[in-house]
């Protein structure tokens, strides 16, 4: 239990990795505030981490700054400034560069981008000291037809960490995970189709992750064996990217 005592927050994790790591944390003993933008399964992700311990559930945009800076005085409110900020939240849409609307392209970078970025800048007025994770992807690095979007968003997170890294240390450190292909509602390997599903398989370990995979990750780094780790971004992948 070492992180017992301690406040975490998780955005955009009401489902798959968001809530994952929301749940690891719980289980550690840490008080837990999740947002979401609207979603329906907010009510029985609170109750799921409710059954673990303190925990806390607002609806919130992490696009829109106003919704943000609530968003922490709501957390603030009710367990004080949080150790722990998890920067989950993402959205993709996938179309090929020359039939993408250009309000697709700024949705996605929106929410993934200007959200972190947010988040980020929130968790750094708020806290002495403590861990900042940012959730990045593996597409980051290896890109991907159809997904330029999503792919330019990412790759601004794992730049985005690095910089912050570098400003907020010592008091706060900050570092990124990047997932490879993880079974979700937003990239299950049920809704792909067989073309996009074999590449996503093309991997050393050749198979999906599990959101638990990438929760593992989140609570070392949230953690005290992880103390003198910062601007780096952990690739949780399955080996789909080497870096």
């Amino acid at each position: 239990m070492t992180l017992a005592g301690k406040t975490a927050l998780v955005t955009g994790a009401t489902r798959g990795i968001g809530l994952a790591i929301a749940k690891a944390l719980a289980a550690q003993g840490t008080r837990v505030a999740i947002c979401h933008p609207g979603d329906p399964q907010a009510a029985q992700a609170e109750a799921e981490l409710a059954s673990l311990g303190p925990a806390l559930c607002v609806q919130a945009d992490v696009a829109q700054e106003t919704e943000v800076i609530a968003l922490f005085d709501a957390v603030e409110a009710r367990f004080g400034p949080p150790d722990i900020v998890v920067s989950n939240a993402g959205i993709l849409r996938e179309a090929k560069i020359t039939e993408m609307e250009i309000a697709a392209f700024d949705e996605v970078i929106a929410v993934n981008l200007r959200g972190s970025f947010l988040t980020a800048r929130e968790a750094a007025r708020r806290m002495n000291e403590g861990r900042l994770i940012l959730i990045a992807s593996d597409l980051a690095h290896l890109g991907r037809e159809g997904l330029s979007a999503y792919c330019a968003s990412k790759g601004g997170v794992v730049s985005l960490t690095r910089a912050l890294a570098r400003e907020l240390a010592p008091a706060i450190l900050v570092n990124a995970i990047a997932p490879g292909s993880t079974a979700t509602d937003m990239t299950s390997p049920e809704s792909m189709s067989p073309e996009a599903l074999a590449k996503d398989l093309d991997t050393p370990l050749a198979r999906f992750g599990r959101p638990e995979e990438i929760a593992a990750m989140a609570v070392f780094l949230a953690g005290p064996d992880a103390g003198f780790i910062t601007g780096q971004v952990f690739g949780v992948n399955g080996g789909s990217a080497m870096t």
